[in-house]
């Protein structure tokens, strides 16, 4: 682990301005860059010390607030911990501006954070990784999908609807994608069943795309982030391991 430095930032869009996290070794060394996605409470300090975490072993880390159209983050008022009874009402405040970010929006937005990063004379040159947790990643595979020569890894956490019913579902796309991918899915998770997960890795076999998906046992949807009910130890360690060996590997 190395000293790391953690700033707030400010990217131009073709949309307004969004803010965001970038975390970073405190040398001035590039190192290879790293997009990682929000979950659905968005970016907060949470996330920023996950960043942190991640930058500590090498990476420059980009945390964008994906709902920037509707104002800086915290878009909406959190609390410091978010238990289950708090969970229906945030969702009721988050939803008009979750479901605004349409994936076009997304991946209009991914092409400037992906930028960004190669513009920075912290991140090394050559292809990122991404990781996204819940909603993120879905968008962490979107943007693999989307941006296939400037994506070499792209891990997706608890990440529900990769398989829905519509044209564009994450799962149709991934015969675009030549990064190599990775799964952890939550076996405690209405929004990746079983049976989405075959789907998923059916899709990703008939693609030849690279990847592990694994189930992780009694994680409920939710257990990376220490600031939540869902939060599970175990299983936040060992997705910091897989996602650490992916990015060793790929980037």
């Amino acid at each position: 682990m190395t000293n790391v430095r953690g700033e707030s930032i400010d990217l131009t869009t073709p949309d307004g301005t969004a803010d965001a996290y970038l975390a970073h070794p405190d040398d001035g060394a590039p190192h290879p860059g790293v997009l990682l996605y929000m979950d659905a409470f968005g970016l907060r300090p949470a996330l920023e010390a996950m960043a942190r975490r991640l930058a500590g072993h090498g990476y420059t880390v980009l945390v964008p607030n994906v709902i920037h159209r509707s104002g800086r983050a915290p878009v909406v008022e959190l609390p410091e911990f978010i238990d289950p009874g708090e969970r229906p009402e945030l969702f009721v405040q988050l939803g008009p501006h979750l479901q605004a970010l349409t994936p076009e929006v997304a991946m209009r937005d991914a092409g400037v954070y992906l930028d960004w990063l190669a513009a920075s004379p912290l991140v090394a040159d050559g292809p990122v990784g991404t990781a996204g947790y819940c909603m993120g990643g879905g968008l962490a595979v979107r943007t693999a999908a989307a941006y296939p020569d400037r994506v070499a890894a792209a891990g997706a956490f608890h990440a529900g609807r990769l398989v829905t019913d519509a044209e564009d579902s994450p799962h149709r796309l991934v015969d675009r994608i030549t990064a190599e991918l990775y799964f952890g899915h939550a076996d405690e998770d209405q929004s990746m069943s079983v049976e989405h997960i075959k789907a998923l890795e059916q899709a990703l076999d008939a693609a030849g795309v690279r990847y592990r998906s694994e189930l992780y046992e009694g994680a409920h949807h939710g257990y990376t982030q220490n600031d939540t009910a869902a939060y599970n130890a175990e299983a936040a360690e060992r997705h910091w391991q897989a996602l650490l060996d992916l990015f060793g590997r790929a980037l």
